[in-house]
């Protein structure tokens, strides 16, 4: 049951650390174009996304959840690009799916 939980965690890894990546190609490709550092937010990317859902998830989680969660903590994220969110979290599942092997010393 445990490895059914590891393998979702670095198929979840994997596919967040694969967003990362297009994201940061797609940031890169932009600037490059426009001669400037372009980085799209996150919380740009969701609006594009979700146009019609996105304005009432504020409301939504500062009702429902705690208002202290909106605004340092998801409106912090919603300010930083993609790769940067996506990047930590995808090694972060990563990390938790691992396959560890047992402590075994080894003796001269």
């Amino acid at each position: 049951m445990i490895s059914v939980f590891k393998f979702i965690f670095r198929l979840a890894g994997l596919g967040l650390l694969a967003v990362a990546i297009i994201a940061g190609i797609s940031d890169a490709s932009t600037s490059i174009a426009q001669s400037q550092t372009q980085l799209q937010p996150l919380g740009q990317l969701l609006f594009s996304l979700f146009p019609d859902t996105f304005p009432i998830l504020q409301p939504a989680i500062e009702r429902h959840v705690h208002p202290a969660l909106w605004d340092p903590v998801l409106l912090t994220l919603m300010t930083w690009p993609v790769w940067a969110v996506f990047a930590p979290l995808g090694l972060a599942f990563l990390w938790l799916g691992a396959r560890r092997r047992g402590y075994q010393p080894q003796f001269a």
